[in-house]
């Protein structure tokens, strides 16, 4: 099989090839194609997925190929995975920036800045998405590119089931619930549902017995994990279930914002530095084999170690443990679908697909995020419990942000673009809406289109 990443300079490209690696079954992945239209990015990335071959020691490993030419990308590809960033880091610091000056959430996905950033990738994806059905018409479409279930939205407008949006956020919970409980997590069932990052679990069924309710009664085994943590025992149990961890933006809205306006940098202008000096390192000619795949892990290490900091600021619960810092496994997913898909291997996994009508409030083209059942014919939602009215008014509130974002970019409207701000729930009036938007439009070139 052929794979195509498009963003194939990104810093979470060695994951999916480290999967790759050891992924010995028939019918594996022989080839991938790496594009991106930065090529100094591409050779860092070249230079350390030929490190992990080398070190991995694996005689047939993926062959890699770097191009900047889409269509030559796309010809021939079995599977795409998609995980491109419009604007790069610094557009995610500016993001950020902007709405902090407003008093308002300024993060990547959720809020002022996912709109920003969703109103810059929209148009960019429903391109690409119309090159995939003109050059590799039979390939599947895997999105990680964020806000993942808006983009996998905007996508499906062309592609239809054969885009499948995945995160590693409600895996990573899941894995983390089930441990606690005892479970192997590939052995338990997990009642998941909502949209992309603003999700719930609701049980977690062990030999089709729900354990949930044993873990929400166990005030120490609640607070010994990330999310645990983050929201307190007390709260959980308010809820009867564990939120994604992305929720913490919502419920403790203003500590953390003030948490974000008080830290010495934002998280996309960390990232921002940190990357700039990970590429000048991998990219750099004349070095030892191993020193591009040495400086990536460094790289990787302290990123996890600072994910979501200022949340964990806010709630006053110090840094990570080394049991939280492992990856949700967004790279094992991808992985398992492909599989599934191409092999016709069933497996159930939580990924962001069109809701049909498992969601009574959503229409049937939304995209939703529950468990699927997957085989060779693409995901299948199952049938979920519906949401309670408190989660009701979150999803609906955020599903009808992400449609105005969608118009806006099939419109160029400015006036569905300050809609899209002024109705989220983080976003507490329309001057500051309006505010916001000509602020992102006087610092994005991509969102000339707005008129």
């Amino acid at each position: 099989m052929r794979l195509t990443i498009l963003g194939g300079g990104g810093f979470r490209v060695p994951l999916v090839y480290g999967a790759l690696l050891g992924d010995h079954a028939e019918g594996r992945v022989s080839h991938v194609t790496l594009y991106d239209e930065d090529p100094a990015r591409l050779t860092a990335m070249a230079r350390v997925l030929r490190d992990q071959a080398e070190a991995a020691g694996v005689p047939d490993a993926p062959a890699v190929t770097a191009t900047a030419d889409l269509d030559e990308a796309l010809r021939g590809a079995d599977f795409v995975f998609s995980a491109i960033r419009v604007g790069g880091l610094e557009g995610r610091a500016t993001d950020e920036r902007i709405a902090l000056a407003e008093g308002v959430l300024g993060q990547e996905t959720v809020g002022a800045g996912g709109i920003a950033y969703g109103l810059r990738t929209v148009p960019v994806a429903r391109a690409i998405a119309r090159r995939i059905a003109r050059v590799a018409p039979e390939a599947w479409v895997i999105n990680f590119t964020n806000p993942a279930g808006l983009v996998t939205e905007a996508m499906a407008e062309e592609l239809g089931e054969r885009v499948i949006g995945i995160c590693d956020s409600p895996v990573g919970l899941g894995r983390r619930i089930a441990r606690l409980l005892g479970a192997r997590p590939q052995e338990a069932w997990i009642d998941y549902v909502g949209l992309n990052h603003l999700g719930w679990v609701r049980g977690l069924r062990i030999g089709g017995r729900d354990e949930l309710p044993r873990l929400l009664a166990d005030t120490k085994a609640l607070e010994s994990f990330e999310e645990g943590r983050l929201f307190g025992a007390e709260w959980l149990r308010s809820l009867g279930a564990i939120p994604n961890e992305y929720l913490h933006y919502y419920y403790f809205n203003r500590d953390t914002v003030r948490a974000y306006q008080e830290a010495a940098q934002t998280r996309g202008a960390f990232l921002r530095d940190q990357q700039r000096g990970f590429y000048a390192e991998a990219g750099r000619d004349g070095q030892p084999a191993g020193a591009a795949l040495a400086a990536w892990d460094r790289t990787r290490a302290e990123r996890e170690a600072t994910y979501m900091a200022e949340n964990r600021e806010a709630a006053g619960v110090g840094e990570r443990d080394e049991s939280d810092l492992e990856s949700g496994g967004y790279e094992k997913v991808a992985l398992a679908l492909m599989r599934a898909i191409a092999r016709d291997e069933r497996a159930t996994l939580i990924l962001n697909v069109r809701n049909g009508s498992t969601l009574s409030v959503l229409d049937a083209e939304a995209v939703i995020e529950v468990p699927c059942l997957v085989d060779a014919n693409g995901a299948h939602p199952v049938g979920v419990a519906q949401l309670p009215l408190h989660a009701v008014g979150l999803v609906t509130a955020v599903k009808a942000v992400e449609r105005e974002v969608l118009a806006a970019a099939a419109s160029g409207s400015r006036a569905a673009a300050v809609k899209a701000f002024a109705l989220h729930p983080l976003v507490d009036s329309v001057a500051v809406a309006r505010r916001l938007l000509d602020g992102y439009a006087a610092e994005h070139p991509g969102l000339a289109y707005l008129r």
